[in-house]
């Protein structure tokens, strides 16, 4: 029986995380996802996540929560992301870091995901090798082996590394979508080997702002080059961007689609 899964891109703000929250259950049911993973690393105002959002999440029907480069903006998600095996920070942060950069996710027919997030290299932090971990991971992590689909969330800005970084790992991960940049591509297809590709799923936010924040603020910085207000997310209507996976029985992508619903963007829903 094939596996169908929803990953929704970027949470941004407020009214990108009330907009996910209240349309997880329908986005479920519509889809008929089996699993369902949210980035979520902007939900707090634009950077971080709380601990309460993230019960939030989990309770609107999330089975994974991945964060990104602002995974420690909110210093109270230490502790909670010790003890959350649901809530995946990205592999390549240094050994030590608390928190899992993956983990297989159990869901409710018994199947089994794994779920990893690698952090890009070009224009991002300079961290550990992300091709290197993601090998040291799959000798460990083998779909059919003690799991049904591997899912990868790229949380990254170049959209060379993420498409170098889906070739080189074709046919041995179920699917490997982009974060971090917002803005949704439309290059969504099945890689030769079977997996699932997308350079970036798009935020889950307002799109009448400047990749999520308030227009005014992030105009000042590029005409004035000078410090101006602190940057917060815009507050007019969210759409919903993410996409829409089906893998087989081995594991591999038949069907990839994008998912936008609401706001500004036009809508894009997969028959199902």
């Amino acid at each position: 029986m094939n596996m169908r899964i929803l990953i929704l891109g970027d949470l941004v703000g407020r009214t990108g995380r009330d907009a996910a929250v209240a349309a997880l259950p329908g986005l479920r049911a519509q889809t008929k996802a089996d699993c369902v993973v949210v980035n979520a690393e902007n939900a707090s105002h634009g950077f971080g996540l709380a601990p309460d959002m993230a019960d939030a999440l989990f309770a609107a029907g999330a089975d994974a929560i991945t964060l990104g480069n602002h995974a420690w903006d909110r210093r109270e998600i230490i502790p909670y992301i010790a003890k959350e095996p649901r809530l995946i920070r990205p592999l390549n942060f240094p050994p030590g870091t608390p928190g899992n950069g993956a983990s297989i996710i159990p869901l409710k027919d018994g199947r089994k995901v794994l779920v990893a997030q690698l952090m890009g290299r070009l224009f991002m932090d300079p961290l550990d090798d992300p091709f290197r971990l993601m090998e040291e991971l799959l000798v460990r992590n083998k779909m059919g082996v003690n799991c049904h689909a591997a899912l990868v969330d790229f949380h990254g800005e170049a959209t060379s590394e993420k498409m170098a970084f889906a070739h080189n790992f074709d046919g041995r991960v179920s699917a490997v979508v982009g974060t971090h940049t917002h803005i949704p591509t439309a290059d969504h297809q099945v890689l030769p080997g079977g997996t699932g590709f997308t350079a970036d799923l798009g935020m889950c936010g307002d799109y009448d702002s400047v990749i999520g924040m308030a227009k005014e603020a992030s105009i000042y910085k590029f005409v004035k080059k000078m410090p101006g207000e602190r940057l917060a997310p815009a507050e007019g209507p969210a759409t919903i961007c993410g996409a829409f996976i089906e893998v087989n029985d081995k594991g591999l992508t038949v069907r990839i689609e994008p998912v936008r619903v609401g706001g500004r963007l036009l809508p894009a829903m997969p028959a199902v």
